[in-house]
């Protein structure tokens, strides 16, 4: 349906990783929300003073907030484009989340405005001066505004941006908003019974729970949320293909903004493995998440012992342990070393499942009083993960 919008204002439209595609989309869709929401403002505003509708009024100031929404998305993603610099090593990615969540604190203020303006419509009602003409153009404001949502839904879920998802969740509820407004209109028209006040309480709802969606839609990036577990999975999959490697753990996922992404992941190698064959491994690794995943990827290297009974022995005994009292998931980086005066130090960390009731201290504890009660030389060393990847 956009096709051939996309195709003469974006160059490259297809290529939707590009950063300079990503910036080109974005100034579109800035450019259009700017000019479509001043012209249905400018035209509600207009209806509204001439027939006394507060609704039609709210209505107009909300378009009114999302042109200034749209100028929000717009410097935003200017703001995001920016390469990195000596303050901003990762880039500026983060800003389109942060306009983002501006774009829903406008819609949660002019929520609150709207209701507050409903309920002294309701208190002192005055009814509006309706015309089928009034009725006609707000009708075909709907459909305006339908487009302009589905322009930006389509954009936001194509370039896999918040900020412009947000617009586009409001654009369309601008939709429902006017068509309470309409029907409300409408019933006055025919009728003579006026709800206008009604009706804005209805439409302000609609929007403040608008602006409480889009808000947790942006913030959750900015405060760090899990990645996404497909991701994830993707990654562990990739990395275990290689004969090399044993095992993989650790693995943490940075989001610095759309086609931004860090990550860090440990990969376990036999610890007979020459060094430097170990280390290209590595490297061919790193290149290949980076071309799959669109994400900078270090990985680093954990020698572990495959062909010693004894650590073999153990660790199976220790894994049975957690399985059995339900302590964690998996054990890593596990070796065994000669402990100062005798005996062996048994090194691993513990991968503790999430819904654990146990601290890290005590699930630590617990662990290495069992490790010793099945053999007192051996000195446990145990760190707990939690919430890793």
């Amino acid at each position: 349906m956009y096709e051939s919008l996309f195709r003469r204002f974006v160059k490259d439209y297809d290529k939707t990783t590009l950063p300079e595609v990503r910036f080109a989309y974005g100034n579109l869709s800035g450019r259009v929300g700017i000019t479509v929401n001043f012209i249905l403002s400018a035209v509600k505003l207009f209806l509204g003073v001439m027939s006394g509708a507060v609704s039609v009024v709210a209505d107009a100031v909300h378009n009114l907030a999302d042109a200034a929404a749209s100028v929000a998305t717009l410097l935003g993603f200017r703001l995001a484009a920016k390469p990195a610099d000596a303050e901003h090593p990762f880039g500026h990615g983060r800003v389109e989340y942060v306009a983002g969540f501006c774009i829903a604190g406008l819609i949660l203020l002019i929520g609150f405005k709207l209701l507050e303006a409903s309920i002294e419509k309701i208190l002192a009602p005055e009814p509006p001066e309706v015309s089928v003409s009034m009725l006609v153009i707000l009708a075909a404001s709907i459909a305006l505004q339908l487009w302009l949502g589905r322009f930006n839904q389509t954009i936001g879920e194509r370039i896999d941006s918040a900020a412009i998802r947000a617009a586009a969740a409001d654009s369309l509820n601008d939709c429902i908003a006017t068509v309470v407004v309409v029907s409300s209109l409408a019933l006055h028209y025919a009728v003579g019974i006026d709800i206008d006040g009604w009706a804005g309480i209805l439409v302000a709802l609609f929007i403040l729970h608008s602006g409480w969606e889009a808000a947790s839609d942006t913030l959750q990036p900015l405060l760090g949320r899990a990645p996404d577990p497909a991701l994830v999975k993707g990654i562990e999959k990739t990395v275990l293909k290689h004969r090399a490697i044993t095992g993989v753990h650790d693995i943490i996922i940075h989001d610095y903004g759309p086609g931004r992404t860090f990550a860090s992941v440990h990969a376990e190698v036999p610890a007979s493995m020459d060094f430097l064959e170990a280390h290209e491994v590595i490297d061919g690794i790193e290149e290949l998440l980076r071309r799959k995943y669109q994400i900078i990827v270090t990985v680093h290297m954990d020698p572990v012992v495959t062909d010693d009974p004894e650590v073999e022995r153990v660790r199976a005994e220790i894994e049975a342990i957690m399985h059995e009292n339900k302590l964690g998931e998996s054990i890593h980086d596990f070796r065994m070393t000669t402990a100062k005066g005798g005996g062996k130090k048994i090194i691993f960390d513990v991968k503790v499942a999430d819904d654990c009731k146990m601290t890290n201290a005590d699930v630590g504890f617990f662990l290495a009083r069992e490790i010793k009660a099945h053999n007192s030389a051996y000195q446990p060393v145990i760190r707990v993960d939690r919430f890793f990847c």
